[in-house]
């Protein structure tokens, strides 16, 4: 997810990163209020990210203390699995479509990137893949821990 987020940042930062003149991607757009958007979009994908950290770690069967009102409380396995099974379908879907038509959409895009940037733009992307299928992964042991053990 990082590699991805970092992408982003870099375009948003106004470096040209191969988008020709008709993309919104085209660095002569950023800096500036496009850039608000690839910022947020990165911040979020980071916590989503971070959020799946709850389903290995002991915050996500129990809030921590410091938090007002409910901190100390069981969570409820299906507050944590059912968000984290439709999460991890959803990415697969959209990574795969998207991993999919890329060459195709790439083809009728004239000012994709190509070469070296093309490479850096997959190479950035490819870890996106396994975000859904590792998300599922960790969803079942989440589930079968609780189930198990309380």
């Amino acid at each position: 997810m990082l590699p991805s987020c970092v992408w982003r940042l870099v375009v948003a930062a106004g470096v040209p990163m191969g988008w020709g003149p008709g993309s919104d991607l085209h660095h002569a757009y950023y800096p500036g209020r496009e850039s608000l958007v690839l910022i947020f979009v990165s911040v979020l994908q980071e916590c989503l990210g971070l959020l799946s950290l709850g389903l290995v770690q002991r915050w996500g069967e129990e809030l921590p203390r410091w938090i007002p009102w409910m901190g100390g409380r069981r969570v409820h396995p299906l507050v944590a699995v059912v968000p984290a099974a439709v999460g991890a379908i959803a990415l697969t879907g959209i990574t795969v479509l998207g991993a999919s038509t890329w060459n195709e959409v790439n083809a009728a895009n004239p000012d994709a990137p190509t070469g070296p940037a093309l490479w850096i733009f997959n190479l950035s992307y490819v870890p996106l893949l396994l975000w859904g299928p590792l998300l599922g992964v960790l969803t079942v042991a989440y589930w079968r821990r609780r189930r198990l053990h309380g």
